[in-house]
């Protein structure tokens, strides 16, 4: 399951998704997910997974490496399945004591899971076509109207792109300790919940030390290649809107038009469909 995790991984191409502004693709993503807010219903999400399957396509990452991001959100995608289906009042479908499974609740759960899943498939293709120096050329530029506010924007954006980009690399790290520690005959995997989240206090540790020895390495690196921060600095490759990134524009503009219309105007449309069928 560690492996599984694609949050911060950048998967190596060149679509046009790779070479995309990544400045346009941070604010696409983060429209994107205020879309999924703006959706209400089934028919909107019809909309969500249209765009979704395009973008995937253009960015040529294959579809089975992106789906291995929700391997570890699964438990919390089935808690709030689960907590939606049974905390919903409404026309009961099933019950047994306490507990009552409604029709209202049945739609609102899984309505909800998709979302979480839309939301992790859609911000991991930003890691996953951008390179990291691009993300923190691309989040630096984006903060630059609050470096008149005295905000170290470049150090800002730095610490964010950095702490995303270890995070495969920690990942790692923790599974390699792991399994050190099951060559010991430790046992991750047997037990219940509570025993097993026991038996991974041993891992802190040196997790801990390997964590503070990559920062120190890391550390070292940038001040033997005489970095001082984002003052003075200049770039080899300036960030530059071309013809490419103004398509993609584009298509977010036209997608995001779909998706409100969806709203205004055929809002419910699954529901009664729903109820013609039951």
């Amino acid at each position: 399951m560690i492996r599984d995790i694609t949050l911060g991984q950048y998967y190596p191409g060149y679509s046009i998704m790779h070479k995309i502004d990544p400045r346009l693709k941070i604010v696409a993503v983060m429209l994107y997910i205020a879309s999924l807010f703006i959706v209400k219903d089934f028919m909107g999400y019809v909309v969500v997974v249209i765009g979704l399957a395009t973008v995937t396509a253009i960015s040529k990452v294959p579809l089975r490496f992106i789906l291995r991001g929700l391997k570890p959100i699964l438990i919390i995608i089935i808690f709030t399945f689960t907590l939606n289906m049974l905390m919903t009042k409404g026309e009961i479908l099933w019950e047994w004591k306490f507990l009552h499974i409604t029709k209202e609740g049945l739609y609102n759960a899984v309505f909800m899971a998709l979302r979480l899943v839309f939301l992790i498939l859609g911000s991991s293709l930003l890691t996953l076509t951008t390179k990291p120096i691009k993300l923190t050329d691309g989040i630096e530029s984006l903060l630059k109207p609050l470096k008149r506010m005295g905000l170290p924007t470049h150090e800002l954006a730095m610490m964010m792109t950095i702490a995303l980009r270890f995070i495969p690399t920690l990942l790692e790290e923790t599974d390699k300790i792991m399994k050190a520690q099951m060559a010991r005959g430790a046992d991750f995997e047997t037990g219940s919940i509570f025993r097993r989240a026991k038996a991974l206090i041993p891992i802190l540790v040196p997790l801990f030390i390997g964590a503070f020895r990559i920062a120190q390495d890391l550390a070292l690196a940038m001040e033997a290649r005489c970095y001082r921060g984002g003052e003075g600095r200049t770039k080899l490759n300036a960030l530059k809107l071309k013809r490419k990134d103004a398509l993609a524009m584009v298509f977010i503009a036209v997608y995001l038009g779909i998706v409100i219309l969806e709203r205004i105007f055929l809002i419910g449309l699954d529901a009664k469909i729903i109820a013609l069928l039951f």
